[in-house]
């Protein structure tokens, strides 16, 4: 079974549709959360993200990833595609 991803956005974000792009262009499946539709989650993101309160945070399965920076940083090193993978 694939690993689930989970992106909490907002519509307004670069950082979040750069995010999207690259897990998009990985061709993987992901859940997009969006705080302007659902205002309520914010919470939830804050307790999941350690109290980040930024957009996007991603998770892959139960790993906090961190944000888009976070991202492309485990892109550049190598190590994003075995999380995708596992």
């Amino acid at each position: 079974m694939p690993t689930s991803i989970e992106i909490y956005t907002t519509p307004i974000c670069g950082f979040c549709i750069r995010a999207k792009r690259l897990l998009t262009e990985k061709g993987v499946e992901f859940t997009e959360i969006d705080l302007f539709e659902e205002p309520g989650r914010r919470s939830e993101m804050m307790d999941r993200a350690g109290g980040r309160h930024t957009v996007p945070q991603i998770f892959i399965g139960e790993t906090h990833i961190g944000g888009s920076d976070d991202l492309f940083a485990l892109e550049s090193a190598g190590k994003l595609d075995p999380m995708l993978a596992a």
